[in-house]
């Protein structure tokens, strides 16, 4: 116990130290500017200001230049004594243009896009209140460059550069939420995320296996959520927000409430939020393939099909949502910063729309096809320290514990039976990051990780008339699936014009899994399956500024995507006729990517950015027709069905662009415009290609913004554009549930647009409001690959307290 006392002596002893605060505020309007990040180099330095516009600089002391950011503000730079002549107050100029932001997703650290190869979009927490998404998919849909397809109004799965699901990455705080069972159909384990508790969300583009890992290969998504503020005077630091928010389209019913107190040296944020929606109404103008009009009702022990008044209203599709947040906070002194966080999430049950579009002899096939509440929690500790000596100037040892509950329930129309199937992942990480600075211009960034997912999966069977349940098949094995990786990656400063980053990752991933739950209801010829294998990937890429005018960035990299439990253990019907088992035999897929990009000024009005990517994918794992015991076919579910596995059995190969563009005009307007194109193409057992399912048709948004005091109004139009049955991937062709009808009668996606039109305005110093009107034209779509069509013309209305 005594080791423990001398311990927090250390960390207190500094505590009475000076601490200078500097101030930033709006040079337009003198308020504070609350997360603007104070960013310096050498050494490597970051501070963020907090609620009243102040961070503490006292570490920024012998620095020779200050790079002062925020988003929608014009970047100032400035050394020490230069904000110490200004008396540590500093006004920004507001500015819509600007080349450089400050993100984590790079290297986990601060650091600004100047110095990173790949293409990384920050969302801003303005344009978050201005567009009022109403899940975290739909936060991510926001940037403009990221595709949500949905196949219930409960879900979100994003699609980034030709990739999604199992080959994209999710972190929240700087922590891995991708688990053993993330599978390449669609997940919704995004929703989970609260917006309104989120400080930042950043998207890197392209590989991102060298800091992250098995599954980085199309993108990293990273949440950063709310930070406890300290306070940097005497008083208590108490602020907060709360929000309500109102929608037509299905009835949206929001409240959000969180608050920081923060001293000296400790601090607290607690968040709570909790959503209601009803059923989805499309709109009324259309493919008619989209109108179902019909759902099942139970009614004296007999399923019956009812017809519904409003025949637009997508039934089911209601659910409800809550999240809670409690942070903690102790900084002792300018070198130790200490964070604990919990979170927790669970929706209520909701139906998978898609599922219940399905027919059989003429009538609909299912009863029910619901997933059960999708519960999530998560405990991190996060422990930072500052050294500037040794081996490290700055070390984060990160550990969490993760906790996952999912369930599908589905019984057959008029049949007795339910089918419930639950999983349950235990995770748990650890990482430990460093930064050291070499000299002048060599940063190394490098670290370990270790990561082990446990994960149980039971079945069950109930008599819906009886009431007599009994043991059922299950999804997957039990199963233990692990990963143990270090890495090293390192910034070089070639010029000031020049930045040069290259990094490699040595990861060693295992896998065991137990089929001993399933043995008694599939006749597999194994009863236990083992991975025990490594895999190496690198990176190297660079950033060229000629002037301070435009950017030039180029990167190659691999990334690898570690067979997981749901590759090599899922039990499931892909499609009508088809049942997706079990292959212990899998490797590693790889991904080898190459991507260039560019940004230019045109004076101080006009910005281009553009980026060109190539990614190949060997080894790939697709599902394909199997064999069991030399059977083809085995009955699942009462129906004779193909069998099929995962299998490394393909070749793919995705290229794509990116352009933006960004045009201040006069009198305070704005214009925007994002566009994004990709090809995607799988090879097929026979040889020949495929289109690839997740690369999406093109798509964008446009934007016009005004902007004057307290006022902003914008309207833009959101679109897509076709995908033609011959363009549809092979096992995408025969979904009925999900497309519309050409005039050749075969499936394929419309081309669609929605235009929108939204306003924010601050009534005083406490309260703003923002609403608007979605879909004006009232459009019946349905984003490519989605089950469920996008809302129809919707009114919401949402009023927000700052304090």
């Amino acid at each position: 116990m005594k080791y423990m006392y001398f311990l927090w002596f250390l960390l207190g002893c500094t505590a009475m130290s000076y601490a200078q605060t500097a101030t930033i505020t709006s040079q337009n309007s003198n308020k504070p500017i609350e997360a603007a990040v104070l960013l310096c180099e050498h050494p490597k330095l970051s501070a963020i200001t907090n609620a009243r516009g102040q961070a503490d600089v006292s570490a920024f002391k012998d620095a020779t230049k200050i790079q002062i950011r925020s988003l929608g503000f014009k970047t100032k730079n400035l050394s020490y004594a230069e904000l110490e002549s200004a008396n540590f107050q500093i006004a920004l100029e507001q500015s819509t243009l600007d080349l450089d932001e400050v993100v984590i997703s790079g290297t986990r650290w601060r650091q600004s896009t100047s110095e990173v190869p790949s293409r990384v979009v920050s969302i801003s927490t303005k344009d978050v209140e201005l567009q009022n998404p109403q899940t975290a998919a739909d936060l991510l849909g926001v940037s403009g460059e990221v595709f949500i397809q949905k196949s219930q109004q409960g879900g979100g799965s994003p699609m980034i550069r030709g990739f999604a699901t199992n080959r994209l990455l999710y972190t929240i705080d700087g922590v891995r939420m991708n688990t053993a069972i993330f599978r390449g159909g669609n997940v919704q384990n995004v929703i989970s995320l609260d917006p309104f508790a989120t400080e930042s969300t950043e998207v890197l583009f392209g590989p991102g296996s060298v800091i992250y890992g098995s599954d980085a290969i199309g993108g990293v998504m990273s949440f950063q959520t709310l930070t406890p503020q300290l306070s940097l005077t005497d008083e208590v630091l108490v602020t907060g927000k709360a929000l309500t928010r109102y929608s037509s389209a299905n009835k949206e019913k929001t409240g959000h409430v969180d608050v920081n107190i923060g001293w000296k040296k400790w601090s607290l944020v607690t968040s709570f939020s909790s959503w209601d929606f009803d059923h989805l109404r499309q709109g009324s103008h259309g493919p008619d393939d989209y109108i179902k009009g019909i759902y099942p009702q139970r009614q004296d022990s007999t399923d019956v099909i009812i017809t519904q008044d409003d025949p637009l209203l997508q039934v089911p599709s209601a659910y409800s949502q809550i999240n809670m947040m409690q942070k903690v906070r102790f900084k002792p002194n300018e070198n130790w910063d200490i964070q604990y966080g919990l979170h927790y999430s669970e929706t209520s049950p909701y139906g998978r729309y898609d599922r219940h579009n399905r027919y059989r002899n003429g009538t609909l096939r299912y009863a029910v096809w619901d997933y059960g509440p999708q519960r999530w929690m998560m405990n991190n500790l996060n422990v930072s320290h500052q050294a500037k000596q040794g081996i490290y100037d700055q070390v984060s040892l990160r550990l969490a514990q993760q906790s996952f509950e999912e369930s599908r329930i589905d019984r057959a129309l008029n049949d007795n039976e339910l089918n419930d199937n639950a999983e349950d992942v235990q995770a748990y990480s650890v990482n430990l990051d460093f930064t050291k600075e070499l000299a002048s211009k060599h940063v190394l960034f490098y670290g370990a990780e270790y990561v082990v997912n446990d994960v149980t999966s039971t079945g069950s069977i109930t008599d819906i008339n009886s009431g007599q349940s009994q043991v059922g098949p299950a999804r997957y094995p039990n199963s233990t699936w692990s990963s143990i990786a270090v890495y090293v990656n390192d910034e070089y400063d070639v010029s000031d014009k020049l930045t040069l980053q290259g990094g490699l990752r040595y990861n060693q991933y295992i896998l065991d899994a137990d089929f001993s739950n399933n043995t008694d209801f599939y006749p597999f010829p194994f009863s236990k399956a083992e991975i025990n294998d490594g895999a190496l990937t690198g990176s190297l890429g660079g950033v060229y500024r000629p002037s301070e005018k435009w950017a030039i960035r180029a990167n190659l990299g691999t990334a690898f995507r570690a067979p997981n439990v749901d590759d090599i253990g899922k039990v499931f019907d892909s499609e009508p006729g088809a049942v997706t088992v079990p292959n212990p035999d899998l490797q590693a897929e790889y991904a080898y990517n190459a991507d260039i990009g560019v940004a230019k000024f045109f004076g101080d009005y006009v910005k281009v950015d553009f980026a060109a990517y190539y990614t190949i994918l060997e080894n790939a794992m697709v599902r394909r027709d199997y064999t069991i015991n030399g059977q083809d076919s085995i009955m699942y579910q009462g129906e004779l069905s193909q069998v099929q596995a995962i299998q490394n059995a393909a070749r793919a190969h995705v290229y794509g662009v990116q352009f933006g563009v960004e045009v201040k005009l006069p009198k305070g307007f704005v214009f925007t415009s994002d566009l994004n194109y990709q090809v995607g193409e799988e090879e097929l057992d026979d040889g020949s290609t495929s289109s690839s399912r997740h690369a999406a048709p093109m798509f964008g948004v446009s934007r016009l913004r005004y902007q004057a005091n307290d006022l902003t109004l914008e309207l833009n139009a959101i679109y897509q554009a076709e995908r033609s049955y011959a363009d549809l991937a092979e096992d995408e062709r025969s979904k009925d549930e999900i497309y519309a009808k050409d005039a050749n009668g075969n499936n394929y996606s419309p081309a669609w647009y929605t235009a929108n039109i939204k306003a924010m305005y601050q009534l005083n110093k406490t309260f703003s409001v923002s609403g608007g009107v979605e879909n004006i034209t009232d459009q019946r779509y349905r984003p490519y690959s989605s089950g469920i069509s996008g809302a129809g013309r919707n009114f919401f209305m949402a009023l927000r307290a700052d304090f």
